[in-house]
């Protein structure tokens, strides 16, 4: 079995928490923090594998998440891709490995008429406060550049898709560069992070848990859908975050992580993109 969760414990120089010490024989570095913002060097670290997670305790605040929920109501929402996962989500907005080809290429037509249909619906709606904006200019601030969009033959990609996640998911990872080994983006991306801002959470579960492990071809032997079982993390070091109502989590997914399902009343609402640090040395964004 993976080793036991990690969790914050008592607070740090210059309020930043960090998890306790590994188990004996674990990677001192995989730890999670919480700090008052996200830094150049949190985002370096996790790009570098340094660092298993940053947690920014209400990056969003309590009136803005109530908003931003309670406006969700405008913005047209659809099961994803019911056919193949067996854990039940809503979202809103396309995600790129949802579009790819069995040759490893993207289903271009489908894609942009979707991602221009979702751009759309999201302008009418007009959210206020912009939770994906709001995440983009702190992260472009934090780096020393702004975030821009990570283009395909020089239209860029939709980046900010709300997904509800209430049954959990099963344990999976992502790497844009492995979902399209022919390449995809105009940019060499060298580096890929995942950003959650929690809009809405339920009194209980919907933790993400993250594995100190990377995908092997061995793992496949453990496929489940379109996850892994929990064999392909067995006596892994892992640290668990549960959600918290307006928090900004950055990981690195390309280490597997799961969701586990809600233990209690409410939804477990969350603004998902990816990061992409370049071989420029600038941030890109997706879903």
């Amino acid at each position: 079995m993976a080793s036991a969760p990690t969790r914050p414990t008592r607070p740090a120089a210059r309020g930043v928490r960090t998890t306790p010490a590994p188990p004996a024989g674990g990677d001192p570095l995989f730890t999670a923090v919480d700090a008052p913002a996200f830094t150049a060097r949190h985002l370096a670290r996790l790009a570098s594998g340094t660092l298993a997670a940053v947690r920014v305790p209400r990056f969003l605040g309590p009136a803005g998440c109530r908003a931003v929920t309670e406006a969700l109501d405008r913005l047209p929402t659809a099961p994803y891709d019911p056919g193949r996962v067996p854990t039940p989500v809503l979202r809103f907005g396309p995600a790129l490995n949802d579009y790819r080809l069995p040759s490893g290429g993207l289903d271009a037509e489908r894609y942009w008429a979707e991602a221009d249909a979702a751009r759309t619906a999201w302008e009418r709606a007009a959210i206020s406060p912009d939770p994906v904006a709001h995440a983009l200019d702190r992260l472009g601030e934090a780096w020393g550049a702004p975030v821009e969009p990570a283009t395909i033959g020089g239209r860029a990609a939709f980046g900010g898709t709300a997904r509800e996640i209430n049954a959990g998911l099963l344990m999976h990872y992502d790497d844009i560069n492995r979902e399209f080994p022919c390449g995809l983006f105009d940019q060499d991306v060298i580096a890929q992070l995942a950003f959650n801002l929690y809009v809405s959470v339920a009194s209980g579960g919907g933790a993400t848990t993250v594995w100190r492990h990377r995908w092997d071809p061995a793992d496949e032997e453990h496929r489940d859908a379109y996850g892994y079982r929990p064999r392909a993390v067995e006596g892994s070091q892992c640290v668990e975050l549960p959600p918290h109502l307006g928090d900004g989590l950055l990981f690195c997914p390309a280490h597997f992580h799961a969701v586990a399902a809600n233990e209690g009343a409410g939804r477990r609402i969350a603004f998902a993109f990816f990061l992409g640090l370049t071989s420029g040395g600038r941030l890109v964004v997706w879903s």
